[in-house]
């Protein structure tokens, strides 16, 4: 693949990654991008850190989202709350064309006000970037809902379980209506 132009992105997203410097896929983008861009299929993708991978699940998920829902359609469950941060900024990034004022991405996690996540969850975020320890404190409190959930991405899921995060996961995959979502790794 030698542009993203190969991959008939909507014109948003082409715009917000051209702007953003992108240029040619790379290794990871090149594989991922055709699978989560064709029928929704569960997914995993091995790549080093620095390699474009937040890209490679990102384009594709705001390629599925319907922007004028405000409720959680995605999930993103990172190991730390950089990471959860980093994610978030960069899926708003990639989806601020997609309507005006550009897509929701709200990061949940440990060390931040809770009520300043419940303020963000309640005004509405179509992707929801966590830890799973705070993740899992908005499901038990009733603050966060995963019933319109589409996809789940589990970025670094080999780190989430080496941390200890396995029943966190297990809980918060339970939370989801069987059968309604994809999970990519």
């Amino acid at each position: 693949m030698e542009n993203f132009n190969e991959l008939n992105l909507s014109a948003p997203i082409l715009k917000a990654i051209t702007e953003m410097g992108f240029e040619k896929p790379s290794e990871i983008q090149a594989a991922a991008l055709p699978v989560l861009l064709g029928e929704p299929t569960d997914f995993i993708g091995l790549a080093a850190t620095g390699t474009g991978k937040t890209a490679a699940f990102s384009i594709p998920l705001l390629e599925r989202l319907d922007v004028e829902i405000k409720s959680v359609q995605t999930l993103v469950l990172c190991p730390t709350r950089e990471l959860a941060i980093q994610v978030s900024e960069q899926i708003e990034l990639i989806g601020r064309f997609l309507k005006i004022g550009g897509v929701r991405a709200l990061p949940v996690y440990g060390g931040s006000s809770f009520g300043d996540q419940i303020g963000g969850l309640k005004r509405g975020a179509q992707v929801v970037v966590g830890t799973p320890g705070r993740v899992v404190d908005h499901l038990k409190r009733g603050t966060l809902s995963l019933e319109n959930v589409k996809t789940v991405v589990l970025d670094e899921a080999d780190e989430m379980i080496s941390m200890g995060f396995k029943e966190d996961l297990e809980f918060i995959l339970a939370a989801i209506p069987e059968g309604q979502s994809k999970t990519w790794l």
